[in-house]
């Protein structure tokens, strides 16, 4: 027996603290969502995001989904959590998220700390679970929580719908928002707590207490169904995705009709009139495209047409062209992808987009394929947007991929980046940004990955950047 205890703890990953678990609480019986902790968020159940997280922080020397239901433990355990299965005793509508840890505690007699850590909290990090627990393993706290910073004035009710009163703050001297740190406010993320704190004294927060601060965009919970598509976007910016090399688009694929255009391109005249391109064909050199700005009910949109009042005409989105020159300024190649019924416009889109303009057949992937090819890139290196149900199998293959919201739902569902907004309505500019993103997280990895100077050391430039940068 003595010789299995020191075998276990020469296992642990903290032998002078004891066993460390991470316990995710996962109730059947969610009233306001059903089977909320399993219901997809952006193609990944809701439980799995957290325990991405908390396994992938190699912290834990076991991780839990605590469960009272078939569908939710099969899902746990595909994910790599162990079970317990809490007893009808605790599984009532009123039992307490304390009455859970404390069974489990019971059941589970070699587990010196817990973290319970909640489902409804998806932008969770490892980073943010390892300096957390580091004040427990290092600072000796019996117990961290998660919180966020907000800065909001905030009035007591004194009578129902008449009589009030500040309750953090003076209205003769109020303070301007940069003058004022704000509070800390729970955000419900995760509660680490020593066994002695729960079972003794009977409570998650106490003793040596301290807090973990967690930034704004990582603080997301989720309590009813409106908080759901909130929450799908945050999580596709902000959330953690494994252990993977992060996605570096370096070519960009973007439809016209129906992503950059709400429709089709307007054509007033013949087709073979001089000054229109046709497949691969040149520009006539005395044809000209100009641009002008009109204002519509969703903002200003550049039109772009020929010199004279009959030929093409299509009306693209200022938000959308400042997009493409954001991305073409990140050095992203940016290629307009277009049918046979838009030929007439490749001209026109090249001179006012600066912008590739390549012509596909029915099914695109057979040119873009080619034109990867060509540029000896892999999928991985490509993003794309496209609207149609042909555009599918490049949306899956694509790192990054995303549908306007009016798309097709066969493109909606390949794309793995779910836009907002419509064709024409912004929905490239939203593609865009988040394009962006994904390009400055993977510099800053591959920032933190190549060592500088001697050995594993960083100068102090380097080390203060990826202090500050944003968490990958």
């Amino acid at each position: 027996m003595a010789a299995r205890k020191q075998e276990e703890a020469g296992s642990l990953k903290y032998p002078g603290i004891g066993h460390v678990a991470a316990l995710i609480l996962a109730r059947g019986g969610s009233k306001d969502i059903p089977l909320k902790d399993i219901k997809p968020l952006a193609g990944v159940p809701l439980v799995g995001w957290v325990l991405r997280a908390a396994i992938d922080s190699e912290e834990f020397d076991s991780v839990w989904v605590s469960t009272d239901h078939d569908e939710i433990e099969k899902v746990a355990k595909s994910w790599g959590a162990k079970v317990h299965r809490r007893s009808e005793k605790v599984s009532r509508d009123d039992s307490t998220s304390l009455e859970i840890i404390q069974e489990f505690l019971k059941e589970n007699p070699e587990v010196a700390v817990v973290c319970n850590i909640q489902a409804t909290s998806p932008c969770l990090h490892p980073s943010h679970i390892k300096k957390a627990l580091k004040k427990i393993t290092e600072d000796g706290h019996d117990s961290i929580f998660s919180v966020v910073r907000k800065r909001h004035f905030r009035w007591k009710e004194v009578k129902k719908g008449s009589f009030t009163e500040p309750e953090n703050l003076n209205p003769a001297k109020r303070p301007r928002r940069q003058d004022w740190n704000g509070e800390l406010i729970e955000n419900g993320s995760f509660y680490f707590a020593t066994r002695d704190l729960i079972m003794k004294e009977g409570r998650l927060q106490g003793g040596r207490v301290a807090y973990f601060e967690m930034e704004p965009q990582h603080s997301v919970d989720i309590e009813v169904d409106i908080d759901w598509p909130v929450a799908e976007q945050r999580v596709l910016r902000y959330g953690y995705f494994g252990r993977r090399v992060t996605v570096h688009p370096r070519l960009m694929f973007c439809e016209i009709s129906g992503c950059l255009t709400k429709g089709r391109g307007h054509l007033s005249g013949s087709l073979d009139r001089p000054g229109v391109s046709f497949a691969g064909g040149p520009c006539d050199t005395d044809s000209e495209a100009s641009s002008s700005k009109s204002r519509d009910t969703e903002g200003f949109s550049v039109s772009i047409h020929s010199r004279d009042t009959e030929g093409f005409s299509v009306s693209i989105h200022s938000r959308d062209i400042e997009g493409l020159r954001k991305l073409q300024k990140d050095d992203v190649e940016v290629v307009l992808v277009i049918s046979k019924e838009d030929v007439a416009l490749q001209c026109p889109l090249k001179m006012t987009t600066d912008c590739e303009v390549m012509l596909v057949g029915k099914d695109p992937l057979k040119d873009v394929q080619s034109m990867v090819e060509k540029k000896k890139l892999d999928w991985n290196d490509v993003a794309y947007m496209g609207c149609q149900a042909a555009s599918a199998r490049c949306l899956q293959l694509a790192g990054l991929s995303a549908a306007p919201a009016d798309a097709q739902p066969d493109a909606i569902s390949a794309g793995k980046f779910p836009c907002k907004h419509g064709g024409g309505a912004g929905a490239v500019r939203e593609f865009a940004e988040y394009v962006l993103l994904q390009n400055q997280k993977a510099r800053l990895q591959k920032q933190k990955a190549v060592p500088c100077g001697h050995g594993n050391k960083v100068d102090h430039e380097g080390k203060k950047r990826q202090e500050t940068s944003l968490l990958v």
